[in-house]
């Protein structure tokens, strides 16, 4: 799908890979309706985008898991900029760093309605304002935890791995529709996610312990946007979640045990 010219929709640009993703798509000449619960992140964003660029941005301060906030963000977004052409439904947080066993109830529905349902509400009430466009484009963020499990982030993982058969069952009901649908799979991004969901201290894995770079977030929204204007079926963002992609069709057991290894190396033995 084009981007210049455009009106697109993005959630959590308040920070990290939705931070990004505003950035390139004002970059390609689209305008951007950046949708954040944070409203002083997203005036942070908009510092980022000097002259013409910030002209082209709107800011709505609003929670994915809010169904009534989020039923009268289209007919905000239509106010400002007359129309919408995409969806980005990238809001998102990770969970404590602990074991089904250990989370508190909240923390699991916080993470199932954040990632999840907080993905199906923005995309239902959008649908009807992009099946009215002649052609309109909606991509779903879900991660490579989505292809094998993590330890400690198993409910996260589910919710994600929620959001790819969602995205993937919604491309083919709009199949013979304008709207297109695609689903991202970010690996390992240098973002702020951990902190803003609260997990930091928890935290077994950052890039300073890492054998890897983290790929940065204004590449990872490189490689979306790419993703979005060759309406791709499946994006996926950076070396390892091609990696862990290939080994989880391939094995996925073998994949599973990639990932225990991984984490065993990089977490201080107890004791």
């Amino acid at each position: 799908m084009d981007i210049s010219g455009k009106v697109y929709v993005v959630t959590g640009a308040g920070s990290g890979i939705g931070r990004g993703l505003a950035h390139e798509l004002l970059k390609r000449g689209a305008e951007v309706a950046l949708v954040d619960m944070n409203g002083a992140a997203l005036r942070e964003t908009l510092k980022l985008f000097p002259g013409e660029a910030s002209d082209r941005c709107s800011l709505h301060v609003v929670d994915v898991t809010d169904r009534q906030g989020v039923a009268a963000l289209p007919e905000q977004v239509i106010a400002h900029h007359a129309r919408v052409d995409g969806l980005i439904n990238n809001a998102g947080i990770i969970q404590q760093f602990h074991s089904v066993s250990d989370l508190s109830q909240a923390d699991i529905d916080r993470v199932l309605n954040v990632n999840f349902l907080g993905t199906v509400n923005v995309t239902r009430a959008f649908l009807p304002a992009l099946m009215a466009r002649e052609q309109a484009y909606i991509a779903n963020v879900s991660s490579m935890g989505a292809f094998a499990p993590v330890p400690g982030q198993t409910l996260y993982g589910a919710a994600k791995a929620a959001v790819k058969m969602f995205t993937e069952g919604l491309r083919s009901e709009l199949a013979d529709t304008g709207v297109v649908v695609s689903v991202v799979f970010p690996g390992a991004i240098e973002t702020g996610i951990v902190k803003n969901s609260g997990a930091e201290k928890t935290q077994p894995v950052s890039s300073a312990n890492v054998s890897f770079k983290m790929l940065p977030a204004a590449e990872a929204a490189r490689q979306i946007v790419d993703g979005i204007a060759k309406n791709k079926y499946r994006i996926l963002v950076g070396r390892d979640a091609f990696m862990l992609d290939l080994v989880s069709r391939i094995s996925p057991a073998a994949a599973a045990r990639l990932i225990i290894r991984q984490l065993k190396q990089l977490t201080p033995a107890s004791g």
